[in-house]
């Protein structure tokens, strides 16, 4: 028995049985170490669901037994997930689609006139709403470490004009996996009287996250992340910025009164709280997927889970660490803390060909690209120093590259509370048997997707 195991066996996900088939026509159990863009959903979470769907009814204002159940149960999976984050009193908990769209909601609601900053690094989520939204953004150039990060941080907003501001940092990179200082952040931020959110998107489902122990103001995240991909997600944490900004999307349920104006117009009072951004119909199930999955991981206990992933971790670093051809992608370093994200690159190999081959010749599934963090990546594969180019492959890479640049992508495993060794022990041999003997198929590009090439000749 292996030490992961002993110290906490995997989690009941859906799928874990699932056969597919591979490029010989032979069918393999899958091994999904695609967990950071999606995480298979908890065998308990699905079972919750399942035991709630014929109960399923409208959420606020109907007077059925159904739709009574389902408000109770919309309104306490509220407080489950505030629970979970460890919320502030006062501090309120808005159902969304997902990070992207919570941060959007937030960008949304920023008074105008208040100076973003925003590292490089971000996720596309977390980078990109505040100009769309039409706020100032200060971009920070990529720090080598969590001192530096800090550093630019404080002279960034040293050297801003007075005024309101916000700082958004990443908990956990989605491209690398490292930790980020947060607490850290927070401080030099609300040092300058700046307030900050969260991307929590790749903490949440591998770290325990109290808003009120790392002072951020807000906090948001994926249902779809934490094993339960129903299509919701949260934006949590004060109240004044959002109860103060226009309704996110108007219509029912975020209105208090409507009334018709002797002029002919309409004149409209909007809740407070959390319906003022609630608009239609909420999404009973996904909320409560979300609240079924915090409890989970909270009865499986962090400290057991993320002993069992940093074992995980390390088999897979040190398997990494002896393959010559593999160069890892690090910002803050090789000995950076992490959560089970790690990418990489191959020399001699176009990432889209070598996630193609997992996939056709080991039934194992990654992803290859740029992650939806197009600047960091293209950033830390300049960096990856000893690897040639990639090479041109019929395949090509799944990203566009800028004019006159190579081919840049990547390809990226990731891994949680639901991943049993084998896959992990599965993943490392697959490595080092393509770039020892190579891939055993050819490939073509199939609707811009890399396949092996199972076509006989005539």
């Amino acid at each position: 028995m292996s030490l992961a195991t002993e110290i906490c066996a995997p989690l009941a996900v859906l799928g874990h049985d699932v056969q597919v088939p591979l490029a010989n026509g032979e069918k393999v159990g899958y091994a999904p170490l695609d967990y950071a863009a999606s995480a298979p959903a908890l065998q308990r979470v699905w079972d919750d669901v399942a035991a709630y769907a014929p109960y399923y009814g409208s959420v606020h204002r109907g007077a059925g037994y159904l739709s009574q159940l389902s408000t109770d149960l919309f309104e306490q999976s509220r407080r489950t997930v505030g629970e979970f984050l460890g919320l502030r009193e006062g501090d309120q908990v808005v159902f969304t689609r997902a990070t992207t769209d919570s941060l959007n909601l937030l960008a949304a609601a920023v008074p105008a006139g208040t100076r973003v900053f925003a590292f490089e690094t971000e996720h596309h989520a977390s980078l990109l709403p505040w100009a769309h939204a039409g706020l100032d953004v200060t971009y920070l150039r990529a720090p080598r470490s969590h001192a530096e990060a800090v550093a630019v941080l404080d002279a960034a907003l040293a050297g801003a004009p007075g005024g309101r501001k916000l700082l958004c940092v990443t908990g956990a990179s989605n491209v690398t996996g490292e930790l980020w200082p947060v607490a850290e952040l927070t401080a030099t931020a609300h040092r300058h009287g700046a307030r900050v959110v969260l991307d929590a998107a790749q903490l949440a489902p591998h770290h325990r996250v109290s808003v009120a122990e790392l002072d951020v103001d807000w906090i948001a995240f994926s249902g779809h992340k934490i094993y339960a991909p129903f299509g919701a997600g949260v934006l949590a944490g004060r109240a004044d910025w959002l109860d103060a900004a226009e309704p996110y999307l108007a219509g029912g349920g975020a209105t208090r009164t409507v009334a018709r104006e002797a002029d002919g117009s309409v004149a409209v009072q909007w809740h407070t709280g959390p319906a003022r951004h609630e608009a239609g119909s909420p999404n009973v199930i996904g909320a409560y997927a979300i609240a079924s999955a915090c409890r989970a991981l909270s009865e499986a206990g962090f400290d057991a889970l993320e002993a069992r992933e940093q074992a995980l971790i390390a088999r897979l670093t040190a398997g990494l660490a002896e393959i010559p051809q593999v160069k890892v992608l690090n910002l803050f370093g090789e000995d950076s803390a992490r959560v089970g994200v790690l990418s990489f690159v191959v020399r001699g190999w176009n990432s889209s060909h070598f996630s193609a081959a997992l996939s056709a010749e080991y039934g194992i599934g990654v992803r290859d690209g740029l992650f939806c963090a197009h600047p960091l990546v293209r950033t830390l594969i300049g960096d990856a120093s000893g690897v040639a180019p990639s090479p041109v492959s019929e395949c090509g890479a799944p990203e566009p590259s800028l004019p006159g640049e190579r081919s840049l992508n990547a390809i990226r495993v990731s891994f949680g509370a639901g991943t049993p060794d084998e896959h992990v022990d599965r993943f490392l041999t697959a490595v080092r048997e393509l770039v020892t003997d190579g891939a055993a198929w050819n490939y073509r590009n199939e609707g811009g997707r890399c396949v092996a090439d199972t076509r006989r000749e005539d």
